[in-house]
């Protein structure tokens, strides 16, 4: 008579390979070290990732400083670096629980939209996203000196996407850059030209009553708050002129520059 082999190990292996019991054990060995393989890299490569997105959304922010004229001598004058948060657009308040990681998954939900009615919709755009990334630049006091804050709207061929840079006293625009649009060569499209983006640095928004003044001229600006119109884009300047009032006006980033302006941000 053959003796039982003790380890049960041993008597696992000797099964036959198409042994049910043992093709379930060894796929779920298999599985099981496959999992914890997993959840090791995971744990080990976190650092990593986490420092490679850092520095991708840091490229970015330098990329999109690069693209408005003047905008890296002013922050290299005025030192330190851009950080870049995610603002509750109807708070004004840093968002709750959404970081520029998720963003993106959290736009693509319905409802973290607002549905604008025309009276308030002058851009034409039907809705506004409820949070917002921006990038600040802070003083040695902490207080926010320089603000980059994206901005959409319509013009006459389409969609014109921009990011405007706002100073610290929520007034002044320090620059701008035309990131994206669908304008005619030659006329509309001279929005992305430096020559004319370099009319922007200085001009302020609003009077000294508070209102917004702002506006793209028809010819060469005249006042404080206009910047040089482009001939024979008129609907393209008025389309510029509507993306900027909205934006910074009360149903865009109105209750982030009130909230700057208190100092509670």
């Amino acid at each position: 008579m053959v003796e039982r082999d003790p380890n049960p190990w041993r008597r696992f292996l000797a099964l036959p390979n198409d042994s049910r019991a043992k093709t379930i054990v060894v796929a779920f060995l298999v599985s099981a070290i496959c999992a914890a393989l997993v959840s090791g890299a995971t744990v080990v490569l976190r650092p990593i990732q986490s420092a490679n997105r850092a520095a991708e959304e840091q490229a970015r922010i330098e990329a999109l400083v690069a693209g408005i004229p003047g905008m890296t001598a002013l922050l290299s004058e005025a030192g330190g670096s851009l950080s870049t948060v995610v603002i509750d657009l109807g708070s004004g308040q840093a968002a709750d629980g959404i970081t520029p990681a998720s963003l993106e998954t959290a736009l693509a939900d319905p409802a973290n939209w607002t549905e604008l009615e025309p009276a308030v919709d002058p851009i034409g755009l039907g809705r506004r996203p409820d949070y917002a990334q921006v990038f600040l630049l802070r003083d040695a006091a902490d207080q926010v000196s320089l603000m980059l804050l994206p901005l959409s709207g319509q013009g006459y061929g389409g969609r014109v996407d921009a990011i405007l840079a706002l100073r610290g006293d929520t007034n002044t625009i320090a620059g701008i850059a035309i990131t994206g649009h669908s304008e005619t060569p030659g006329l509309g499209g001279r929005i992305e030209e430096a020559a004319w983006q370099a009319s922007f640095p200085g001009t302020e928004l609003r009077d000294a009553g508070g209102e917004m003044r702002f506006r793209v001229a028809r010819g060469r600006s005249s006042t404080a708050h206009e910047v040089d119109g482009i001939t024979g884009a008129t609907r393209t300047g008025r389309g510029v002129t509507q993306m900027v009032r909205f934006w910074l006006g009360p149903d865009g980033y109105g209750p982030l520059l009130d909230a700057i302006r208190r100092g509670e941000f």
